[in-house]
């Protein structure tokens, strides 16, 4: 049996490239004791994978060179040696940026129920994503109900997440995201109090202004997926001892530096600024996936998706993610 697979070829230096990826097909080698084969339905493009593209220091390993690219994916079961798995049960994994995957049944799978819950949201509001917004949310901006919450690329798989759990909690919303279409969704549809365009403001101090008259009583706590100049207009406004979840810096991850423009606020306004990456905290994913399964099977929380069709369109689908082109989640059907 044939698999087909998109592997790094080379590394990019700026923007990635169609170059930097080739479309391979390779035989399946048969299942050994214990082994699982999955196809692969939806693939997840996330903006980490940019990162791993590089041959630097970072917390997680570099993709390995003319390897298969990392990635999420959920499937469905076609053949098990594992008493575990059974043909037909629907998993979700990193199975990378290909058709089937062979998985070792020992923690690097697990079953998904879609009787409520979409296939495809295991990607997104029910996995990596929504945990995200989860732990950065809950375990370091702290949320209480009455205070000012902001999160920039608000309409994405994690900001969308991030504002409506902290709406749950109380909180007045703000979100920043990129164009008209977007900002509109991200009030009428996700109940945020405000978002503001940033494309709309392309001067740092209209956009400040913007974000001055949103936030009258200052900021408390901000997710930040971007960085630059957004993080700097956000760090003006927040409030003494708010808490900052540093998520991701989007805008730097081509290689252009992201400098601070007032660093001493962190210290004038006794802020709490904390990176974290959410594989490291696996001890709060059964609590956090319990609760935004249920919001979501109950329609509490809402999602959008942006689909991709065949493995093929997988680069070209991840050049527009890093552009902002995508609407919500970011996803490739493969079956």
């Amino acid at each position: 049996m044939m698999n087909q697979r998109i592997v790094l070829a080379s590394r990019p230096t700026t923007a990635p490239s169609a170059e930097n990826f080739r479309l391979e097909a390779v035989a399946l080698a048969p299942l050994n004791d214990g082994e699982v084969r999955i196809r692969n339905h939806f693939l997840s493009l996330d903006p980490y994978m940019r990162g791993r593209m590089n041959d630097a220091k970072s917390y997680a390993q570099p993709q390995p060179l003319n390897e298969t690219m990392i990635g999420g994916t959920v499937g469905e079961v076609v053949e098990s040696r594992n008493a575990a798995f059974a043909v037909g049960d629907k998993v979700v994994g990193m199975g990378g940026w290909q058709l089937y995957c062979t998985a070792s049944g020992r923690g690097d799978i697990r079953k998904v129920d879609t009787t409520h819950i979409p296939l495809s949201a295991y990607l997104g509001a029910v996995g990596m994503p929504g945990m995200t917004a989860w732990y950065g949310l809950n375990k370091i901006c702290e949320p209480k109900a009455g205070e000012t919450l902001c999160v920039d690329a608000a309409s994405g798989a994690v900001g969308s997440v991030v504002g409506q759990l902290a709406k749950l909690k109380g909180c007045t919303v703000i979100g920043v995201a990129g164009g008209k279409d977007k900002c509109d969704y991200v009030t009428g549809e996700l109940g945020f109090d405000a978002c503001i365009d940033y494309k709309a403001y392309p001067e740092p101090k209209d956009f400040y202004g913007a974000l001055k008259a949103a936030t009258p009583k200052g900021i408390d706590g901000h997710f930040e997926n971007v960085g630059g100049s957004i993080l700097d207009a956000v760090m003006l406004r927040m409030n003494a001892f708010g808490r900052i979840a540093m998520c991701g810096m989007i805008s730097g991850y081509n290689g252009a530096p992201i400098p601070l423009a007032a660093p001493q606020l962190i210290l004038q306004s006794r802020l709490k600024v904390q990176g974290f990456i959410v594989s490291e905290h696996m001890e709060h994913w059964p609590a956090g996936l319990t609760e935004l399964g249920t919001l979501v099977a109950t329609g509490k929380l809402k999602y959008r998706e942006t689909v991709a069709e065949g493995l093929a369109s997988a680069p070209q689908a991840f050049f527009d993610l890093l552009k902002g082109k995508n609407f919500g989640k970011q996803l490739v059907k493969l079956a």
